[in-house]
């Protein structure tokens, strides 16, 4: 990669995007962002305190913000929250701004993966979070689809192996 491009990780929770975000910048020697953690840096408090305190508008609002200045940046890995997308402009900021990687995965991997994270509020107190899953998928995915130049499957395949695949596919 001569040239310093942006690579953008979208997908539900539990789909990799922190986890493989960190490790292909490290591999591309790029900058990494988490705007989740950029959050938490901002506010000093956890994600689920300002979904508590400001509900779920008033973190969107924060994510958008955080978004916009991210994606200024050029050289950059960022992965992104699951509901980042739910935003037009982050949406149009991602887009123009770098190369959106879609990581796809299974509600069955998603529940696999989050059930012991309290981490997150849309699902860290439901009910069935299952039924929340299956509710967000049907909502966001179409919106991932829509911004994404490449679509990966993350769920039968090592950190390594879709690592791989992204540096393959960015690079052409």
């Amino acid at each position: 990669m001569a040239e310093k491009r942006n690579i953008f990780l979208v997908g539900p929770m539990g789909a990799g995007k922190s986890t493989i975000g960190r490790q292909l910048a490290r591999q591309l020697h790029l900058e990494f962002f988490d705007s989740d953690q950029e959050i938490e840096r901002r506010t000093g408090a956890d994600i689920a305190w300002v979904f508590e305190l400001e509900g779920e508008e008033g973190f969107r609002m924060r994510e958008e913000k955080v978004i916009e200045e991210l994606t200024e940046n050029t050289g950059i890995v960022l992965a992104t929250g699951g509901g980042s997308i739910m935003s037009k402009e982050s949406r149009n900021r991602l887009s123009a701004r770098g190369v959106v990687v879609y990581l796809q995965t299974t509600i069955e991997k998603q529940l696999d993966r989050t059930q012991r994270d309290k981490r997150r509020p849309l699902i860290a107190n439901a009910d069935d979070p299952r039924a929340v899953l299956e509710q967000l998928a049907e909502i966001r995915n179409p919106l991932y689809e829509e911004i994404a130049d490449i679509i990966i499957r993350t769920d039968d395949q090592t950190t390594k192996v879709v690592i791989d695949q992204i540096i393959a596919q960015v690079g052409r």
